[in-house]
């Protein structure tokens, strides 16, 4: 069929009245071939019914049968002139982007439309026909699109015009009255929509995950900023905190190294009175030992016997023979480290306190307390930031928040997540309890302290000062604090309180599972006649510190102290500078030499 196809001409398969490729063609008794819809309007409106070409009358309206043979062959070559349009116009589209008209010979044309019922684009002239002639006005014209013969079914070469629900295919005609005669069948825009509603679904979805994955690179890239800037200030902290370590090695080394020099000198000084008094010694010796010889070259009798008696003993002098000059070093090296562990473990303490409390200190939170949770016997400053305790009861508005049993207050914010730090000045109190409370505390009945109970508190009692645990724990302090900070970590689960100017760790609750909101919670206790009368105050906190010198750069000196550092680069004789551009330095030191570590070199070194 393609071969007879190739060579017929196209006009040969063109019907006269809508003069394109028959679609649908049927023949008339006079053996003339029309479209089966062209004919049918034109006997609808011209009557009798008369053949348009040779005007032969018929009777009565003939019976229009489909001429398959004619059918099959318009259809080839429907599809062969598409073919052969199709490679330049794909050529032309891929130049310009846009469909083309499929029957422009020379220089194809922008097509205007697409026939679904003749399966071809047109440009504006040659859509001509389409919008003139009746029975094409009844085509299906749509903007153009490309790969019409993706709209044929393939194997009845008909177009695709339904949709088969059970198959999830498009079908023809034909299709519907062969393989999917009894399959669910609708029409293409009712399944569009119902696809169309489903992808608006997707799409809706997409766009959700879409966002949920930029605000989680938003997370992302935010905790490497924030772990960037704890980064540089943990550098920053270790260089200060092994400074100071280093200086007070150093300081130690050179405490040990004038005692050392001191006990020599006591030796030395000894050894020299010693020798001045041997000296002396043998002087009077020698000049006896000289008296002695001449006395014995002399031949007078009388005269030797006389002078015998003062020259037969020796001068007097001392009994050298348990006389010793006696240095003894010994235990002098092990008593320095040892007080220089002391010394570290003290200082360094101090020193990881007072690190901790900076970086803790970026975390404060502005503590007010809460009015409507006050017992009654409180007096609370106008500003929310002083609370004291008086021996009157005051008559104040009932609250379901308000404490009844203890001389309690606590704070209006709430910690439920993330990091919390607040500071209490507690300086010129006797007693006083400070923490954070579990919401949900009977704030009714007495209270037991305990984390269990939901508090995690630390409590001075005259001179004694306890952390509420169960037992409570008694703490031992240097000195009794003067301000308090109070540091929470909501999802790690820490509760720690601080001597701020100490700076020292004052207590820690840890493995804290908290489970809802967290308030700041404080007692003045009892004003005791006037002696604990000073009333607790929520302090600003001082995010700065005018004697950090982080920033500075030290030069260590290597010569005093020798180290393993054997993954360090560092020349060993050299001096290590250290400062915010050399940070690396400081935390190799950080990871090769812990207290314990540097102590024990020390030992084996010297």
């Amino acid at each position: 069929m393609a071969a007879v196809s190739s060579l017929l001409h196209e006009d040969q398969f063109l019907c006269s009245i809508c003069l394109d490729v028959f679609t649908d063609p049927v023949t008339i008794p006079c053996g003339h071939n029309f479209c089966k819809t062209c004919i049918t309007e034109h006997w609808s409106v011209n009557v009798p019914c008369q053949c348009p070409l040779c005007k032969e009358l018929h009777e009565k309206k003939p019976d229009l049968r489909i001429n398959t043979v004619l059918s099959e062959m318009a259809s080839q070559l429907r599809l062969s002139v598409q073919k052969e349009t199709s490679s330049s116009s794909e050529e032309q589209l891929a130049n310009t982007g846009e469909v083309l008209c499929d029957y422009c010979t020379e220089t194809k044309q922008k097509a205007l439309k697409s026939c679904l019922d003749c399966l071809v684009s047109y440009c504006e002239t040659h859509l001509e026909p389409h919008q003139r002639i009746q029975a094409l006005k009844r085509h299906k014209l749509v903007n153009p699109v490309e790969n019409l013969e993706s709209r044929i079914c393939k194997k009845h070469e008909r177009p695709l015009e339904q949709f088969c629900k059970t198959d999830q295919v498009c079908v023809c005609g034909f299709c519907i009255e062969s393989e999917h005669k009894s399959h669910q069948i609708v029409s293409l825009r009712e399944e569009y929509e119902a696809k169309k509603a489903v992808l608006s679904e997707t799409e809706a979805e997409v766009q959700k995950m879409i966002k949920e994955r930029q605000v989680k690179i938003e997370d992302f890239k935010q905790s490497v900023k924030l772990s960037k800037e704890d980064a540089d200030r943990e550098t920053a902290t270790s260089v200060q905190v092994f400074t100071a370590l280093i200086r007070s090695v150093e300081e130690g080394l050179a405490q040990l190294i004038d005692l050392i020099k001191e006990k020599h000198n006591a030796t030395e000084k000894q050894a020299e009175d010693f020798i001045k008094v041997l000296e002396e010694e043998i002087s009077e010796l020698t000049k006896r030992n000289t008296e002695v010889e001449a006395h014995s070259r002399n031949k007078d009798h009388l005269q030797f016997l006389q002078n015998f008696s003062s020259l037969k003993t020796p001068p007097p002098t001392k009994d050298w023979k348990t006389v010793k000059v006696y240095s003894s070093y010994e235990g002098t090296v092990r008593t320095a480290l040892t007080q220089l562990e002391e010394t570290l473990s003290r200082e360094m303490k101090m020193l990881c306190a007072d690190a901790e409390l900076k970086k803790y200190k970026q975390y404060s939170v502005d503590v007010t307390l809460d009015p409507e949770t006050a017992y009654p016997k409180l007096i609370l400053s106008d500003d929310g930031k002083q609370v004291s305790h008086r021996d009157a009861i005051q008559n104040l508005s009932a609250s379901p928040k308000r404490f009844l049993s203890y001389f309690c207050v606590v704070g209006k914010q709430s910690f439920s997540s993330g990091r919390s730090y607040y500071e209490v000045q507690v300086g010129g109190k006797t007693d006083w309890l400070v923490g954070v409370a579990r919401e949900s505390i009977n704030r009714k009945v007495p209270l037991t302290f305990s984390p269990q109970k939901g508090l995690w508190t630390v409590w001075l009692d005259g001179k004694e000062i306890k952390a509420y645990t169960d037992p409570p724990v008694r703490l031992c302090l240097n000195s009794k604090p003067q301000k308090v900070g109070v540091f929470v970590d909501y999802e790690v689960g820490l509760v720690s309180f601080y001597d701020v100017d100490a700076p020292a760790l004052i207590y820690s609750f840890t493995g804290c599972s908290f489970t809802e909101k967290l308030y700041p919670i404080f007692n003045p206790r009892n004003n005791n006649g006037g002696r604990n009368s000073t009333p607790l105050i929520i302090c600003p906190v001082n995010k700065t510190d005018k004697n950090d010198h982080t920033s500075d750069p030290i030069v260590l000196q290597r010569s005093t102290v020798q180290l393993e550092m054997s993954k360090s680069k560092v020349k060993p004789n050299s001096p290590l500078q250290i400062c915010p551009q050399n940070k690396c330095h400081c935390v190799m030191m950080i990871h090769y030499i812990p207290l314990n570590n540097a102590v024990h070199l020390l030992r084996k070194n010297m």
